[in-house]
């Protein structure tokens, strides 16, 4: 189970700028309007061959001062208490502000590591001003520019460092099927209607992820663990940001099942939230099947029938479409079955091994037939092709130039693998090697 790592601040320090360039991808909005980060944003990070989980917390301001200091409170009381580390930036340009301090003061009671990263240091001129922040209080502190990169790698050095290291669970005799989403959108009903009333459970298990149940489920010829992200919190922790939490159980659910069951409510749409929880699952390499929860209750059928409906979803997802999606009712039980048959499905195509031989035999008359195209007058010759020994489905193709192959043709090598062998719900990771 990979680390848990939040960057925190206040609003215009630059915070989604670095989310964006640790994850190596533009999913936070940047902008210089105080208030565009109004969800928290999750990726997936790696450095010196340690993964980590990264999430900006946002720090919109909404109204009054006395509203925004709690609003910053609740922020990183969360981060505090979910993450192992946590990224503390600040601005150099503004200088220490009152805001910065009742950061640094929440930040202080914690015995969690703390990494004060101070942004926008894109200057020598600019290294004494930063002299002034270690009135914060804090040792480690860091002097970085999030916009050209310049002195992550010593932060990130250290972070590394002060991560723990985690055993990954011995869940190998059982696949872990984690059912996630946004509060309210049917998680627990799910789980509780595929118990049923005479509880089908072998043996309840406090899993590794914080406030989540493995319940092993056997019945109907299915057998697996079900890890149920809903969570139960302490009476304290009420007053919390639910929101935050489903994502932040979700996340580390993620990061050690095999397959996602992704439920979100119909009534509510394929929104944001969804969406990031969606492309972790996918950057994670697991099982994703979607359920639409709630179908029952959209009103309009007649125009959002089921096939425009997933369509609409199809679009949300791209460019990895090839996803199972069950329309469900949790409440009446409609097809909520047919959803762990499907789940088990997936599974079974991410276990799955094509052997060389075979996988030679279909694909290299493909690429025969639809060769790489030539750059800069050098053809790309593939000669062989294997799967590679990894939990998830992966393969490399031997070639000559393998620097020559652009992300459009694998692409089409993944969909030509999809079209011959079912690797439905399943990332698929195509690399070419030199021969």
């Amino acid at each position: 189970m990979m680390s848990i790592v939040a960057v925190v601040g206040r609003p215009n320090v630059g915070k989604s700028t670095f989310f964006n360039r640790l994850i190596q991808r533009r999913e936070a909005i940047v902008d210089a309007v105080s208030g565009v980060t109004r969800d928290r944003h999750y990726g997936k990070s790696d450095w010196n061959g340690k993964e980590f989980s990264l999430i900006d917390t946002g720090g919109y301001v909404k109204g009054s001062d006395d509203i925004f200091e709690a609003e910053i409170d609740k922020q990183v009381e969360l981060a505090i208490d979910e993450a192992d580390a946590i990224i503390f930036m600040v601005d150099v340009e503004s200088g220490v502000t009152g805001m910065d301090q009742e950061v640094a003061k929440l930040l202080r009671r914690s015995k969690k590591p703390i990494f004060l990263a101070i942004n926008k240091v894109d200057a020598a001129s600019r290294v004494n001003d930063a002299l002034e922040f270690y009135s914060l209080g804090f040792e480690n502190q860091y002097n970085l520019s999030s916009i050209n990169g310049s002195g992550t790698g010593e932060l990130l050095d250290d972070l590394v460092k002060a991560l723990p290291d985690r055993e990954e669970p011995d869940d190998s005799e059982l696949p872990r099927f984690a059912v996630v989403g946004r509060p309210n959108a049917g998680k627990s009903s799910f789980i509780n209607a595929l118990i049923g009333k005479d509880r089908y459970i072998v043996t309840d298990i406090a899993g590794t992820t914080r406030d989540s149940i493995d319940t092993k489920y056997d019945r109907f010829g299915f057998e697996f663990n079900l890890v149920d992200t809903a969570g139960i919190r302490k009476k304290s922790k009420v007053k919390e940001d639910l929101e935050f939490y489903s994502v932040m159980r979700s996340v580390r659910a993620i990061e050690h099942c095999d397959v996602i069951i992704l439920v979100f409510d119909a009534t509510r749409g394929f929104d944001g939230q969804v969406e990031n929880i969606f492309w972790l699952a996918q950057r994670n390499n697991k099982g994703i099947v979607i359920l639409a929860n709630k179908w029952d209750l959209v009103e309009d059928k007649e125009s959002s029938s089921v096939k425009d409906y997933e369509k609409y979803i199809r679009q949300q997802c791209e460019p990895f479409v090839d996803v199972p999606i069950v329309f469900v009712s949790v409440l009446t039980k409609q097809r909520i079955y047919k959803a762990i048959e499907t789940a088990v499905e997936v599974y079974q195509n991410r276990s799955k091994k094509v052997k060389t031989s075979e996988l030679n035999e279909v694909m290299l008359p493909i690429i025969q037939n639809y060769p790489p195209p030539a750059y800069k007058a050098k053809y790309v010759k593939i000669k062989f092709c294997t799967q590679l020994p990894t939990p998830y489905p992966s393969f490399a193709f031997f070639c000559n130039l393998p620097q020559y192959v652009k992300d459009p043709y694998k692409r089409f090598i993944e969909n030509k693998l999809r079209e011959n062998f079912d690797f439905s719900g399943v990332p698929i990771t195509v690399y070419f090697r030199k021969k």
